[in-house]
């Protein structure tokens, strides 16, 4: 204790004072750029908001923002395409009903209409759309986006160039970018693929959201030169963010028998990069998709097979609404616990319904 050697000797305050005197003051250095770092990838906080961009910019995220599928296919009016200048015709329509009775004297079409006694209606709902009829349209809308591309010499990417990147070991033909492919060509291919990998019709609708995704961002058309690797580049993305078991990049060589994994891995790198790494599909732009879809549908009379209700269905939908009104009446006793004054005073009014 008191030996000025001994190692447990601590500095009085006043000596803590003067070594902190002797500091320098602070000076805050100067900021590096990205150039200076070697770093140029853009932070998250420098990216556009999507809701101060307008809203025509950005179909494939804004749910306000009209599809542009539907947009092309309604330019079809002004085109003599009797096919597309036909009448719209109503979903409610049974082509050749007496075929099932007849085949060689097919009946008059008939429209199909509810009453009291029977209800029509098709399976396919926004949560579980019908496979063959969602591809279909998928396949209807990509047609529409080749044939009304816009002939003003946007850019078109080597990555999905087919002369450059082919999808089999056939010989490309030379003119492979001058036609148009037809809407059954787009369905076949599509199908092909949905069918070999097992995707649902919900991958289909992300598949569309994806393609007008990557035209908005990368300011490219599809184009006959081009539209089979787009395609497959946006199923190949779809099926991985949509489902939980996703196929593999090797499974699709095995459906496609000359492509390689590599050139699977750089079209889904180039595809992400060209995207931003905007994946994102939420709920309201995909109800908006399914929506438009079926407005497409309808116009080019490619309409949904109706069925009446049966006795089965009807006892599920009963089911899905007493499930949706209990939960209702949960959210009714919490606003019941609520005290209000009366000066102030709401009543919740509740109205059940049935279908039996």
């Amino acid at each position: 204790m008191g030996n000025t050697t001994s190692c447990c000797v601590s500095s009085s305050p006043k000596h803590r004072r003067s070594n902190h005197s002797r500091l320098e003051p602070y000076r805050p250095e100067p900021e590096l750029s990205r150039e200076d770092t070697g770093c140029n990838l853009q932070h998250i906080s420098d990216r556009e908001n999507i809701d101060d961009l307008p809203i025509e910019h950005n179909p494939s995220d804004h749910p306000r923002a009209s599809t542009i599928f539907l947009s092309k296919s309604q330019t079809d009016v002004l085109v003599p395409n009797k096919r597309v200048r036909e009448k719209r015709k109503s979903l409610y329509i049974n082509h050749f009903t007496h075929i099932s009775e007849n085949k060689h004297h097919p009946g008059p079409v008939r429209r199909k209409y509810s009453s009291c006694s029977t209800i029509f209606l098709d399976d396919s709902t926004v949560s579980q759309p019908n496979l063959k009829y969602t591809i279909k349209c998928v396949a209807l809308a990509i047609y529409y986006h080749i044939k009304n591309r816009d002939v003003d010499g946007r850019m078109l990417l080597d990555i999905f160039d087919e002369k450059l990147h082919p999808l089999s070991k056939s010989e490309v033909p030379a003119d492979y970018d001058k036609y148009d492919p037809e809407q059954k060509q787009i369905y076949r291919f599509v199908r092909t693929l949905f069918s070999a990998a097992q995707l649902t019709a919900e991958c289909a609708i992300v598949t569309l959201v994806y393609l007008e995704r990557l035209l908005t961002y990368a300011e490219i058309d599809i184009c006959p030169a081009n539209w089979k690797r787009i395609v497959l580049g946006a199923i190949l993305l779809a099926s991985k963010v949509w489902d939980d078991q996703a196929v593999w990049n090797v499974d699709y060589c095995q459906i496609l028998k000359d492509i390689t994994v590599e050139d699977m891995n750089e079209l889904e790198r180039k595809f992400l990069e060209l995207l931003q790494f905007n994946i994102n599909v939420p709920s309201s732009v995909y109800a908006k998709y399914y929506f438009d879809l079926r407005s497409l549908a309808e116009a080019n009379n490619l309409s949904f097979p109706l069925e009446p209700l049966s006795r089965d269905r009807a006892q599920k939908l009963e089911a899905i609404s007493r499930l949706c009104d209990d939960k209702y009446k949960d959210y009714k006793k919490l606003a019941k616990k609520r005290s209000v004054s009366s000066d102030n005073l709401t009543v919740v009014r509740w109205c059940p319904a049935i279908i039996s």
